[in-house]
């Protein structure tokens, strides 16, 4: 099927975009690209593939993320994404954490470009859907504008046609991931000079971005933007992506209907894996900030934080604690 193209996106986030955020993301925009957690090679060559690949249909257009470092392994799990539906591979060649660099994986990839050649061309070659690769601007404090224009261009003669650009160094000693997105100074100038030095490939910048003014201005230089944080803890902010940035007039849901429409899934999710460990709260921990700025927004959360109350199980919670908020 043909998407819409990745004008917006929601980053990958680790514990944070897992399938029950991404449903509940789903239904505020129809169009944006909705990205994985990052799942490695050996979770899905060694481990259980339906845990970390299962998802629901509402979810499209989606992309699994992966993480890994050897060409065999990422065109086996590639293909396996492919069969199971998934509508776009991206590697993961941005995560500074010291895990990750342990499984010679992420960020620090970016000093092996050579190898990130190999390993797209591997997953292209056992896969139709496009692949994609995710990556910083430079790694540690090398600013060299040549660095990451010559890691684009290899990974891009390898067959890679769209990059998602953080705006960032990566800072791979010293430094916690949390502090890695916020430390390393933005740079949209060299995401902007990517596209103006490979006007064929799709760029599509990440980092800092909060607003739709925002998104418009980077629209101006490059092909797209990707939301992550602000997506997630403040979800509404992606309610009108549709109408502005797709040209979709269809109505889109209040916030009354999204809660309203994510009651029989939490019901359905419950009632199929409640046995195997999932609880309410793992799916209404993603909901917490749709109501951000609202009053009764506090209660809100409150409702949905309690644990006494998430005890019970009830999907119904969420349209009590709805009820708190009076301008939904």
């Amino acid at each position: 099927m043909k998407y819409s193209k990745r004008t917006l996106s929601v980053a990958p986030m680790m514990d944070w975009t897992d399938r029950h955020c991404r449903v509940f993301h789903r239904q505020i925009t129809r169009h944006t690209w909705l990205y994985t957690e990052m799942v490695t090679t050996g979770a899905l060559v060694y481990g259980d593939v339906e845990r970390h690949l299962r998802y629901d249909e509402v979810e499209h257009p989606i992309a699994l993320q992966l993480g890994g470092s050897e060409p065999a392994d990422l065109a086996k799990s590639a293909k396996l994404g492919q069969d199971w539906g998934y509508d776009e591979i991206n590697l993961n060649c941005g995560c500074p954490s010291e895990r990750v660099q342990k499984g010679a994986f992420g960020a620090c990839l970016m000093n092996e470009p050579q190898l990130v050649a190999d390993c797209v061309k591997a997953m292209r070659d056992a896969v139709t859907i496009d692949v994609t690769v995710k990556h910083r601007i430079g790694i540690d404090h090398n600013e060299s504008y040549d660095f990451v224009r010559d890691f684009v261009g290899t990974i891009a003669d390898a067959g890679c046609g769209t990059f998602i650009v953080h705006a960032r160094n990566a800072i791979l000693k010293g430094l916690s991931p949390k502090e890695n997105r916020e430390i390393p100074p933005l740079r949209y100038d060299v995401a902007y000079q990517l596209k103006r030095d490979f006007p064929e490939l799709e760029i599509i910048i990440n980092g800092g971005v909060k607003t739709d003014d925002e998104i418009a201005a980077h629209l101006a230089h490059v092909d797209g933007v990707m939301l992550g944080r602000e997506a997630y803890h403040n979800p509404w902010v992606m309610a009108n992506w549709d109408e502005r940035f797709y040209g979709d007039n269809a109505p889109a849901k209040t916030r009354a209907e999204v809660l309203a429409a994510m009651v029989p899934y939490i019901a359905d999710q419950l009632a199929r894996h409640g046995g195997h460990g999932l609880k309410l709260n793992s799916i209404t921990r993603h909901m917490l900030g749709l109501t951000a700025g609202l009053p009764g927004a506090r209660a809100f959360r409150q409702m949905l934080s309690d644990p006494k109350k998430l005890a019970g199980g009830d999907p119904g919670l969420l349209l009590e604690a709805a009820a708190h908020i009076r301008d939904l």
